[in-house]
């Protein structure tokens, strides 16, 4: 597979392929609201979206530093999934069990929900509900799947199915297979198309979305730009894997970054050699983390964490990823499916995602400042932003519902550690993660490595 591309960056293949929509109108001069959302990601968006459902009356500002969707929102590996953000055991520990199985029958339940939405409002995002596999293609990786089963199972993943390798060869062949998880509750989502029309549907709902407009300070009933300020009754950070721009945030969630390939459409032949009809999305038992789905224009887009942290919380711009990450992107999909080893990549692109200390998400109001957030959703964010809008909605409004005795409401996480400390535990992890998967994927056979033990522990999952 060649590792020329001839787009890297320029925020995402998705929005590549569907032009950047015109940019909205900044702030101009100060300005009053009832609710003052900052982030226009899909968290904010949704926030907006089902505040203004609930409240027509209300007036509600969203600001946004860049264009709706320029963040993880429109970069993401397109996975509606049901999958719970962070840690079921650690939510238990605070919350009991029960409160976590509900959490994931809301999870699931939200794909559909999501689903429902986009059709209402004619939002064509490319989804299909098509769940997804976990591959293992390691005797090590086998065993941990099978444990992996076992333990999604106790924790509200009842219809998840352990398949042999026969059968997920039937589905799509995968090189050196052994066996798979399917979970159905996952769709696969054009990420730029979701948030894009999601902007349009808020806008015509009447909610005033400010583009171009950083926020540089959030206070009590204040968010302010350089270009004026909202005072509103509620200002709520929807921030995500930017949050560590603002003031005062540096160490409250940490920006890890991932980064994503695109091939150029494969061949019918190709394609009949992989199978894929499904159009699962796909991941596997590495360590490391691998993520991909099959494009609704028949290419294969892969993902996984590059260079996974920027000293001192940095974020990227443009989303430009390094020619080592592709080159290692590249070979791993060459690797997985070789009827495509030698289709070119067409684009690779980076952003991050929000991971608390704990790896695990929160949703916040506090009454007396009016000051609200929600997110840190650790790569799992495409349906748990839409949950945890809604779960924020129903705090500002003020309703007792399910949604907020969820086991992430009013939760706070650990600070993470200063540099250099960050920076070298989150190298070090993925160095171990690696030469973890690196002994699997050599000769290890059964269990996992100690490596990777190691690796968690430094991790705090």
């Amino acid at each position: 597979m060649s590792t020329s591309v001839p787009a890297n960056g320029q925020v995402s293949f998705w929005f590549g392929q569907t032009g950047f929509p015109p940019r909205r109108t900044p702030l101009d001069g100060s300005t009053t609201a009832d609710v003052c959302v900052v982030g226009a990601g899909y968290t904010g968006l949704w926030t907006a979206y089902h505040l203004k459902k609930a409240r027509p009356d209300w007036d509600i500002v969203v600001l946004e530093r860049e264009f709706a969707g320029f963040g993880a929102s429109g970069r993401n590996g397109g996975w509606l999934s049901g999958k719970i953000p962070g840690s079921p055991a650690r939510f238990a520990e605070e919350r009991g069990k029960e409160a976590v199985l509900r959490f994931q029958a809301l999870m699931n339940e939200e794909v559909d929900v999501v689903l429902s939405t986009l059709s209402d409002e004619g939002i064509s995002a490319d989804a299909v509900k098509s769940g997804y596999l976990r591959v293992a293609h390691a005797p090590a990786q086998l065993d941990r799947l099978r444990a992996s089963v076992i333990h999604d199972r106790e924790w509200g993943n009842t219809d998840e199915t352990l398949l042999s390798a026969t059968e997920l060869k039937k589905r799509v062949e995968v090189a050196g297979g052994l066996g798979a998880a399917f979970n159905p509750h996952c769709a696969r989502i054009h990420p730029a198309r979701l948030v894009t029309g999601l902007a349009e549907s808020v806008g015509r709902l009447g909610v005033r979305l400010y583009e171009s407009t950083p926020v540089t300070a959030i206070a009590p009933h204040e968010a302010t730009t350089p270009f004026g300020s909202v005072s509103a009754r509620h200002v709520l950070r929807c921030t995500e894997g930017f949050t560590s721009e603002l003031p005062g945030e540096k160490r409250t969630w940490l920006p890890m970054n991932s980064s994503m390939l695109v091939t150029e459409p494969l061949s019918r032949a190709a394609w009949q050699s992989i199978g894929w009809e499904g159009q699962e999305l796909f991941s596997d038992q590495t360590h490391a983390y691998l993520y991909g789905q099959r494009t609704a224009d028949g290419r294969i887009a892969l993902g996984g964490r590059g260079v996974p942290y920027r000293f001192g919380s940095r974020v990227d711009g443009n989303g430009g990823t390094s020619t080592r990450t592709v080159v290692s992107l590249a070979r791993t999909l060459a690797a997985l499916f070789p009827a495509a080893a030698d289709v070119p990549v067409a684009h690779a692109w980076s952003g991050v995602l929000a991971v608390p200390r704990d790896w695990c998400p929160t949703v916040r109001l506090d009454r007396a400042t009016g000051l609200g957030s929600a997110g840190g959703y650790v790569g799992q964010g495409v349906t748990a932003s839409h949950l945890a809008a809604r779960t924020l909605t129903d705090l500002v409004i003020g309703e007792d519902t399910e949604r907020t005795r969820l086991p992430w409401t009013g939760r706070t996480s650990p600070r993470w550690e200063p540099e250099p400390l960050r920076w070298m535990g989150v190298h070090g992890m993925y160095a171990v993660y690696r030469a973890a998967d690196r002994q699997e994927v050599e000769g290890r056979r059964t269990s996992t490595s100690p490596l990777a033990r190691v690796a968690d522990l430094i991790s705090g999952r």
